[in-house]
């Protein structure tokens, strides 16, 4: 019986589970990751204000290995052995006949002074710390905002800034404290969401001006001190930093041979396979894959990853060629928690709604519908 290993429990990973089980209901599935839990991380916009907790967005995964006949194994992966045929972890190595990595990126924190800012996608205990700070401040100046790894300009996830940005504005004004809070974003580009499309940098930036939020971009970022944030084109108080860095790879990356992007991601072709390895796949944020500069890292990108990759690793297995590729789609709704504005983009063109309540449901909506399938 053929085995398969997939790393991560993330969306790619997940997706990559129901599509191998989908297509084969007896080959040997192993799933690695830290915890058997999914982070719904699109609804972490909503902690700071109270819209979600922690039991809406961290789901336990048991039931769902269970169901799916999934060995998960809890444990930190540190490298690979026999030409990725065996996986080494801190509890143990586990062979496969095939590998699909789904574990995520790493956020690049080499900025001096990063340790005063608050990553926001490093999880729920990330917007706890902001949701406990906006609490107890009477006052203040907050600035958000994100940056690019600079050798993979496709490693950024700058969508959920704008979330927060909106987001905070909203509930400040919702309990009557927007008066006493200056508002910044910060980002090195002087077009903030240019992979949406010219009409949405247009729209955020008008956005950001109807909402007396002040903007400082197309600086390099130097460095951040406890209540300040320093960039080449000059520097301003800070008295809560949300920053978003670039992504790179994972450090276990470092313990193995595989093809690495300039950025430091696991390079892929168009079939999701890492380029010179056999029978190795790469899906969602770990990869770097052929496509526009505006290809995003975002999780509707790695659920169309993982389909492929899943299927493919089920065609190689069967002695087939890999032929199933992925759709090049960026899809979201920016949220402003309690409106959203919806945005999609493909090779052929793009489309975007304006602000409106109906997509603010819309998206919670989809996020509980998506849930359901884990619980």
């Amino acid at each position: 019986m053929n085995k398969i290993t997939i790393i991560g429990s993330g969306f790619a990973g997940l997706t990559a589970v129901r599509t191998l089980r989908k297509n084969d209901k007896h080959t040997q599935i192993t799933l690695i990751s830290p915890k058997a839990e999914f982070v719904y991380m699109p609804s972490l916009i909503w902690i700071p204000s109270g819209i979600a907790n922690k039991k809406d967005i961290v789901i336990p995964l048991n039931s769902f290995f269970k169901r799916m006949n999934i060995r998960h194994i809890s444990g930190k992966v540190i490298g690979l052995e026999n030409r990725a045929r065996t996986v080494i972890t801190s509890v143990g190595e586990y062979e496969n006949d095939a590998l699909i990595i789904a574990s995520g990126g790493r956020f690049i924190k080499k900025l001096s002074g990063i340790e005063h800012a608050i990553t926001p996608c490093d999880g729920v205990s990330a917007v706890e710390q902001i949701r406990d700070r906006i609490q107890v401040m009477d006052s203040g100046n907050i600035a958000i905002g994100f940056a690019a790894n600079p050798n993979e300009l496709s490693a950024i996830r700058g969508g959920p800034m704008f979330e927060f940005l909106f987001g905070l504005d909203t509930q400040l004004r919702r309990e009557g404290r927007r008066d006493k809070f200056n508002l910044t974003f910060f980002t090195p580009t002087e077009k903030p969401g240019a992979r949406l499309g010219e009409k949405a940098v247009i729209s955020l930036l008008s956005e950001m001006k109807k909402r007396n939020i002040k903007t400082h971009l197309g600086h390099k970022i130097k460095s951040f001190e406890i209540n300040k944030v320093i960039t080449e084109g000059g520097e301003f108080i800070a008295d809560l930093i949300l920053f978003m860095p670039g992504m790179t790879g994972n450090h276990w990356f470092d313990s193995t041979e595989l093809e690495r992007s300039k950025g430091g991601l696991l390079k892929a072709d168009k079939f999701c396979q890492v380029k010179g390895a056999e029978n190795i796949f790469v899906v969602g944020d770990s990869g770097s894959f052929p496509g526009p500069d505006w290809m995003p890292k975002q999780a509707h990108m790695a659920d169309l990853q993982a389909v492929a990759a899943a299927k493919n690793v089920l065609a190689v297995l069967d002695d087939k060629p890999t032929s199933h590729t992925f759709k090049i789609e960026l899809m979201c709704i920016v949220d402003s928690n309690n409106k959203g504005m919806y945005i999609s983009r493909t090779l052929k063109g793009g489309l975007m709604l304006p602000s409106c309540r109906l997509m603010h449901y819309a998206k919670q909506i989809f996020g509980w519908r998506y849930l359901r399938q884990y619980r």
